[in-house]
């Protein structure tokens, strides 16, 4: 089979917004599969935000009391690749690439997940962590500054506020060749753009 080939009856095109099926997905999995696991935010319920077409798919996040994750759920059999259950595939975004898992679930058939926030700990009511959510969306599919507009915002700032330019260092500095602190994660790059 090939990476382009549904498996056997787990493919489902959704010709309407999903949204609806999502949320009794992720409620069903919370009854039936979370409702004693230790790392639940109680605090949190399940919540499905943004839903949207997305490159002939769907495109939106789920909160719940485990996890914040973006999903894409088929909307046609154009373009969707097939990953396979709890196998994983890298998809573009103007924001970057990221890692999606997939899954299949009986409400929704096959679709993949991109996990944001697990556990969900750091959020202290629902409103936050949707908030949290439409602000991920919104980072995912907006391109970063090119480094030549960086500049000129920079310069542009700068110009703006005569006390905040630089002021040329006359103390020798070190600067390491290699860091120890771990590259900017999936999580770290949504958590930044949030605040």
């Amino acid at each position: 089979m090939s990476a382009n080939t549904p498996s056997q009856g787990g493919f489902r095109v959704h010709a309407h917004n999903p949204s609806d099926l999502v949320e009794q997905t992720y409620f069903r999995v919370y009854q039936e599969r979370m409702a004693d696991v230790p790392i639940l935010n109680p605090a949190l319920s399940v919540e499905v935000i943004d839903f949207q077409r997305w490159q002939g798919h769907w495109l939106g996040i789920v909160v719940t009391p485990w996890c914040m994750s973006v999903l894409l759920v088929p909307g046609s059999t154009d373009n969707w690749v097939w990953t396979g259950e709890n196998k994983r595939r890298f998809v573009k975004f103007p924001a970057g690439e990221f890692a999606f898992l997939g899954s299949e679930e009986a409400e929704l058939g096959e679709f993949q997940s991109c996990s944001l926030f697990s556990p969900m700990g750091k959020f202290s009511n629902q409103v936050e962590a949707a908030m949290t959510a439409r602000a991920s969306m919104v980072a995912l599919l907006t391109a970063p500054p090119a480094p030549e507009a960086r500049a000129a915002q920079s310069s542009a700032a700068a110009a703006k506020n005569p006390a905040a330019q630089k002021v040329p260092v006359t103390v020798p500095v070190t600067v390491p060749v290699a860091s120890d602190r771990p590259a900017l994660s999936r999580r770290g790059f949504f958590s930044l753009r949030a605040r």
